[in-house]
């Protein structure tokens, strides 16, 4: 099977704040494929340019990027107009869950439960939040992943520096109620009516501060996967992130991050459309639960590698 994947390219490091994320996710990615006997090659987007991209004769991608220009659907556009098929969502799909406000947005729209929230442009005055919001609240950056530029507020005093840090990654600002209970993530793989939910993995972070220091470099959060939870409420959860999934458009895979409250009701927060592929990322350690190694998990998403926009015919 791996020689009907050609030469293979996988794309990581790029330009965001998550590079070094993603250069580790890639070197993972492109170590497995090599393993299983494909012709895999690292690319990196953020120091090779797109002419070298198209002069590499890749005859499909593995997106291993993360954050902007590799997560948001500039990338996936890019390899459209190249004609070189790639994993994971199209332009539209990546930009939409790229855009935390656009997701929200799009979820309430399909009837699904999201957390409370406003939008800030970065010159507003943030006090009313405590009113509409109350306290705790979560002030964010919505374009950024792994937790980059976000504030868990406690008291009205911290929010003019909270809101700050989310101003120095973007222009305005996503202030969202705190749900208070436990923190799900929830892999999806597939397309459409294929796509299908892996395990619930229950995330438990030092003083809930799952922040990028507890995701990447520290040993010290547990995940818990499966997640303890009564079997309905689990199929629940999972049924949940697959229409959250479904709802944006997305196809190949993803993650779904949730809050469960004391009333054990889920509460979508966001959806990762390229999840990292690191030793403590969760979509592997999703997989490993359904004996489904590493490896094998980079070849099922590669055999999913697809140009998504249909070219017209030709005349």
């Amino acid at each position: 099977m791996s020689q009907t994947f050609g030469r293979v390219g996988v794309l990581y490091g790029g330009l965001s704040a998550e590079r070094e994320v993603s250069l580790m996710s890639g070197a993972g990615v492109c170590a497995a494929l090599r393993e299983s006997g494909v012709d895999a090659h690292l690319f990196d987007t953020g120091r090779q340019s797109l002419a070298e991209l198209a002069a590499e004769n890749f005859d499909r991608v593995f997106i291993a990027l993360h954050g902007r220009f590799g997560e948001d659907g500039t990338i996936q556009g890019a390899l459209e107009l190249l004609g070189i098929p790639y994993t994971g969502s199209g332009p539209l799909a990546s930009s939409l869950a790229m855009d935390k406000i656009a997701t929200k947005h799009l979820w309430l729209q399909h009837g699904l439960p999201t957390p409370q929230f406003a939008v800030l442009d970065c010159r507003a005055d943030p006090a009313a939040l405590v009113g509409s919001l109350g306290l705790p609240l979560i002030v964010k950056p919505p374009h950024e992943g792994s937790t980059l530029g976000v504030t868990r507020v406690q008291s009205a005093d911290q929010l003019p520096d909270a809101l700050a840090l989310a101003c120095q990654h973007d222009e305005q600002v996503l202030a969202e109620q705190f749900i208070r209970g436990r923190e799900l993530t929830v892999p999806v793989l597939g397309c459409g009516d294929d796509a299908r939910a892996l395990p619930v993995i229950e995330i438990i972070a030092p003083e809930g501060n799952y922040d990028y220091e507890h995701k990447y470099v520290s040993n010290d959060t547990r995940y818990v996967c499966p997640a303890d939870l009564p079997e309905a409420l689990s199929l629940q959860i999972r049924d949940l992130s697959v229409r959250a999934y479904r709802a944006l458009g997305c196809e190949g895979w993803g993650r779904a991050d949730l809050m469960l409250d004391a009333q054990n009701r889920p509460w979508l927060l966001e959806m990762n459309t390229s999840p990292g592929m690191t030793s403590h990322s969760l979509v592997p350690m999703g997989a490993k639960a359904l004996g489904m190694s590493y490896a094998q998990l980079c070849m099922d998403i590669l055999a999913t590698a697809r140009c998504k926009v249909r070219r017209p015919a030709s005349h």
